[in-house]
């Protein structure tokens, strides 16, 4: 970088000033100013495209080699400071997520009892929840717990602090001992054979969304559903009108 310093216009005895760059020169060159660190000479030209290349020369020619650190660590701490401004502005927050506070169904272990689904509703309410902890899983799932089934996991975490390592784990432990056998096999049993007879539409639809809400390991596809459903249905109105805009899902 060069700095043009108007030689013509400065007095005879402008060069005569020592421990700076040549003043007598009609710039200042990198090798008049060897006591500053590479870093600050680049500095000071930044500097110069903002106040100009005359004043910087000025500043070269007229300011001990100490002021001369002090301006350019200066303007790069104001670099800094307007580099970190930008930064704060241009950089998008990230959303909040709210979590959901879903309740929960006790379950109690009584027979007939879907566990299946008693199991879908606490994952749905963890995820809701943002808990994602093993352990903080377990915690709310006993915490949905009651009655009998409440006891035997309390129980078993009496007798073994550690016995549900993680939440998979006690799914499996809370399935081998309240899932009955074959549980889903009876529902889809029922489902597939299922008639209305003296109930009345609302009644009949409620217990088949029942029966296949049990079903979780392996669903029903939602045409087998809705065959299922028309077919079971008496001889009427209801009947005709379905099989004739024939609906293709068993909520529609």
């Amino acid at each position: 970088m060069k700095f043009d310093t108007g030689a013509e216009d400065l007095p005879v005895d402008a060069s005569m000033s020592t421990g700076n760059p040549n003043t007598g020169a009609t710039h200042v060159a990198r090798e008049d100013c060897l006591h500053l660190a590479d870093p600050e000479w680049e500095a000071l030209q930044r500097l110069s495209t903002v106040i100009g290349e005359a004043a910087v020369a000025t500043m070269l020619r007229t300011l001990s080699p100490t002021e001369q650190h002090g301006v350019a660590l200066g303007f790069i701490m104001k670099e800094q400071r307007e580099t970190a401004a930008r930064a704060t502005v241009s950089t998008p927050s990230t959303p909040r997520v709210e979590s959901l506070k879903l309740h929960v169904n006790s379950y109690v272990g009584r027979e007939g009892e879907p566990l299946l689904r008693w199991l879908v509703e606490v994952d749905t309410a963890i995820t809701a929840r943002r808990i994602v902890d093993p352990l903080s899983k377990v915690a709310f799932a006993m915490s949905c717990l009651g009655g009998r089934a409440r006891s035997w996991a309390y129980g078993r975490r009496l007798t073994d602090p550690t016995c549900f390592s993680t939440y998979e784990v006690f799914k499996e432990e809370l399935r081998q001992a309240f899932e009955p056998p074959q549980n889903e096999f009876r529902s889809r049993a029922e489902f597939l054979d299922l008639q209305q007879g003296k109930h009345d539409v609302h009644a009949y639809a409620q217990r088949a969304r029942y029966l296949v809400s049990n079903i979780v390991t392996n669903p029903i596809d939602e045409a087998t559903k809705v065959v299922t459903f028309m077919k079971g249905l008496k001889d009427g109105p209801v009947k005709t009108y379905l099989f004739r805009e024939y609906p293709s899902t068993l909520e529609s």
